[in-house]
């Protein structure tokens, strides 16, 4: 006799991928901002972007 599906373990497998994903992601966000931080930081001759006028107003 086959068993029965156990729905909230499937669930559970599923909800665990997606956090995996999630986080994976959200490094690989924090790691490109460090990146560019660090570039930044590391030309202090460059002057700082002006804000548009026609998107301000």
């Amino acid at each position: 006799m086959a068993r029965r599906p156990n729905y909230g373990q499937q669930r559970a497998e599923i909800n665990r991928g997606k956090q995996a994903k999630q986080a994976e992601k959200q490094r690989e966000r924090e790691e490109a901002v460090a990146r560019r931080k660090a570039e930044r930081d590391a030309e202090p001759d460059a002057p700082p972007p002006q804000p548009d006028r026609a998107t301000s107003e």
